[in-house]
């Protein structure tokens, strides 16, 4: 066994584990400093950081340690070299303080910092980031890693998982291991104390449930809420100030409300803001932190914030992310003495306000009357609100006067307020690194540009179909596909106003069938980047679960993102798979009974306004016949095969960007592809280019040769038998 090693130290890029402090050492390393996984190392070379210890995947030298550009930083090295590595005792860290950007502080709690931190090893003076170290087991419940997780991108954004930490002070050691136990804080004073052990279940005034002194927004900066604000405001000002007039009347208002919206769209915002408004003070509790208590602890904890709200002014208790505290699925004796508590605060003249990105995993006996009375529903903004908000997040920034900022907003479906803002933040960023002279810099639509090809949306991750950059004038030939789409999909999301005053319903829904590579998901994406609407996407699949209850939740539960989102396209991908024949299943009734749901979602009591599904799949006899009636998938489009001079408009769309020879005759080639489909084509371009590669790496060009040779391994996909029954099934259809 070996005291230390001097290793060579270097990057390693693009890894799962990259900015959580994991290096990696090659198992004989390891064995020879009597290590294991997990546990911390020291590691010394121009400087003394620190980090936990992980296996290498094969094949790997022996005489390396992988890290990355974090821990290399840390190090004090740039281009790696040279590092001396030794077993760390283990020793909990009792008190961390870290410092960071003012935005940071001012939205992240000393809970959710910790969480961020759990299964670190820190060091004074190191940088650290707040990505979770989830690779490695850590000392904590990996729920709550995952409640942090969301809601890191609740308060910060995309720029989450990039913003970078100094670690200011570890008390009494040189480095430390974050537990639940540590007490983390920021340099400015707010910190978290203990969650488990004695300390925790005695804090009768607990800093972390303070708001911390950041100026509340201004209703001004929340465009799109004004109307939530209102209702909000109308509730609070009654039952804070105008109490005498209740008390005459014989009444009393409960001041129970559940918020609900996506990550990010600005729920807290709107509390604090009203709250500032109505002259209350605010309690912010994040209810996965009092989850991680102990149930007496948290009991305890619950009884104690009510005590500290209540008196001679108004106060209003946020818990954000309520369904840590009182899950639908299995509520608990926390979630019980929660719902007494509730009780007794919302009659008592505090106020009580839960937030949750996912109400469907509310336990649904908050919403009593007695309880959380009023609901109120924060939408995910459409093109003119998303404008509105840039207005506001862009007022401080020079703008170019190239600046567009309505294109933008159009360019942005499925972003919340917390991505524009990691938008314009990314923007400013790019434009100071252009402009790191100039003394009169400017944010310019290139700034922007860049911008948006690393912001994504946080609030429709799991199903946003990325919004190409075609409409449907790229889509070559189809006339009559374009024309029914245009109709059915676009005119019900862009003329809303139109069908009202002529005093129909649009089209509910559309169904695209035909052979497979025949455009139909693509005709989707240029549909979506024509109306520029919210998209869901989801493939039939998807939705299916073997535990009983989880499919017909899943899709009311995206049918109900779909109205948060309106105007929304729900695009269903092999719609077969999600709604087949009801009667012929032997999956126990799992997918029936997925069919009745999706059925009650189209066209059921619930209004489903602004939202249009568009389904495709290549075998629509397999279709529950009950999706297909009016007012559900009642339009049926055949999306056929491409003819020759389809295929040639593909075949010119796929060589945009190939430099072809002049000997090169796509018209000719359409025509002589018969049995091609649209990705047959495509696929063809592309191998044509492979071969020219393969002819010469200096190659400049696609020369017909390169193309023929193309041919030979680029085979057509189109089954003549399917082809000719589906043309069959598109004429009786038209038939009747």
């Amino acid at each position: 066994m070996a005291d230390e090693l001097t290793l060579t130290v270097t990057l390693r890029p693009a890894a799962l584990d990259a900015r959580r402090g994991i290096v990696r050492l090659h198992p004989e390393v390891m064995a020879a400093l009597a290590i294991n996984p997990g546990d911390p190392v020291r590691l010394t070379g121009p400087r003394t950081t620190a980090g936990v210890a992980a296996r290498t995947e094969t094949p790997a030298s022996r005489a390396l340690l992988y890290a990355d550009d974090l821990t290399l930083g840390n190090l004090g090295m740039r281009d790696g070299g040279q590092v001396t590595i030794a077993p760390l005792p283990v020793v909990a860290a009792r008190r961390v303080t870290l410092s960071g950007p003012a935005e940071i502080v001012a939205v992240v709690s000393p809970e959710m910092l910790r969480l961020a931190l759990l299964g670190k090893v820190v060091s004074s003076g190191d940088d650290v980031s707040l990505l979770p170290q989830d690779v490695l087991p850590e000392a904590g419940n990996r729920s709550l890693v995952e409640a942090a997780r969301r809601s890191l991108a609740n308060r910060v954004g995309y720029a989450w998982t990039s913003t970078l930490l100094t670690v200011v002070a570890v008390e009494d050691a040189d480095a430390a291991l974050v537990t639940m136990d540590t007490v983390v804080g920021w340099a400015d004073g707010q910190f978290a104390a203990p969650t488990h052990g004695p300390a925790a279940a005695v804090r009768p005034h607990a800093p972390a449930s303070t708001d911390p002194e950041v100026p509340p927004p201004s209703l001004d900066d929340l465009p799109g809420l004004r109307a939530q604000a209102k209702e909000l405001q109308e509730l609070l000002d009654l039952g804070f100030h105008h109490g005498e007039v209740l008390t005459r009347l014989g009444t009393k208002v409960s001041l129970g409300v559940l918020i609900s919206g996506p990550s990010g769209s600005g729920k807290s915002a709107l509390v604090r803001a009203v709250a500032a408004q109505v002259g209350a003070r605010v309690v912010p509790v994040w209810a996965p932190e009092l989850a991680a208590l102990t149930n007496d602890a948290a009991a305890g904890r619950l009884r104690q914030l009510v005590r500290d709200a209540r008196g001679p002014e108004p106060a209003v208790l946020i818990f954000s992310d309520v369904e840590a505290l009182a899950p639908r699925d299995e509520p608990g004796p926390l979630s019980t003495v929660f719902r007494q508590i509730l009780a007794e605060v919302v009659g008592a003249g505090v106020a009580v306000v839960c937030t949750t990105s996912r109400p469907e995993s509310v336990d649904p006996s908050l919403r009593a009357p007695d309880l959380l009375a009023v609901q109120l529903a924060v939408p995910l903004p459409d093109s003119a609100m998303r404008r509105e908000q840039l207005g506001v997040l862009t007022r401080g920034m020079p703008l170019a006067e190239d600046v567009r900022l309505d294109d933008v907003a159009g360019r942005t479906p499925g972003f919340v307020a917390a991505d524009l803002g990691a938008l314009a933040r990314e923007a400013g960023v790019r434009a100071a690194l252009r402009q790191k002279e100039s003394e009169s810099p400017t944010v310019a639509m290139a700034d922007f540009e860049a911008a948006l090809d690393v912001v994504r949306p946080t609030s429709m991750a799991d199903s946003t179909l990325e919004v190409a950059a075609v409409t449907l004038d790229d889509v070559g030939d189809m006339a009559e596909v374009k024309q029914v789409l245009t109709e059915s999909v676009l005119w019900p999301l862009t003329y809303p106003d139109t069908f009202a005053r002529l005093g129909v319903s649009p089209p509910r829904g559309v169904l695209l069938y035909g052979p497979p590579g025949c455009g139909k998901t693509y005709l989707v994406k240029a549909i979506a980047g024509t109306g520029r609407a919210n998209v869901l996407s989801v493939k039939g699949a998807e939705l299916l679960s073997k535990w009983v209850g989880d499919s017909e939740r899943a899709v009311r539960a995206l049918f109900r993102r779909a109205r948060e989102a309106a105007p929304t396209l729900v695009f269903l991908d092999e719609v077969d798979a999600l709604a087949p024949t009801r009667g012929q299943a032997t999956d126990g009734g799992t997918t029936d009974r997925v069919v009745a749901a999706l059925l009650t979602e189209l066209d059921g009591v619930e209004d489903l306004r602004n939202v249009v599904v568009v389904g495709a799949t290549n075998r629509p006899d397999l279709i529950d016949p009950a999706l297909l009636r009016p007012g559900r998938l009642e339009r049926l489009v055949y999306v056929p095969p491409p003819d020759a001079e389809a295929r040639a408009a593909i075949l010119r769309a796929s060589a945009q960007t190939v430099p072809l020879d002049e000997s090169v005759d796509l018209v000719k080639l359409g025509a002589e592809l018969t049995g091609f489909s649209a990705a047959d084509c495509a696929a063809l371009i592309r191998e044509s280019a492979l071969a020219a590669m393969r002819d010469s790496l200096e190659a400049t060009t696609v020369t017909a040769a390169n193309v023929a040779n193309a041919r030979e391994r680029v085979r057509a996909s189109l089954d003549p038998v399917q082809v000719g029954w589906l043309e069959a099934y598109a004429e009786n259809h038209q038939r009747g």
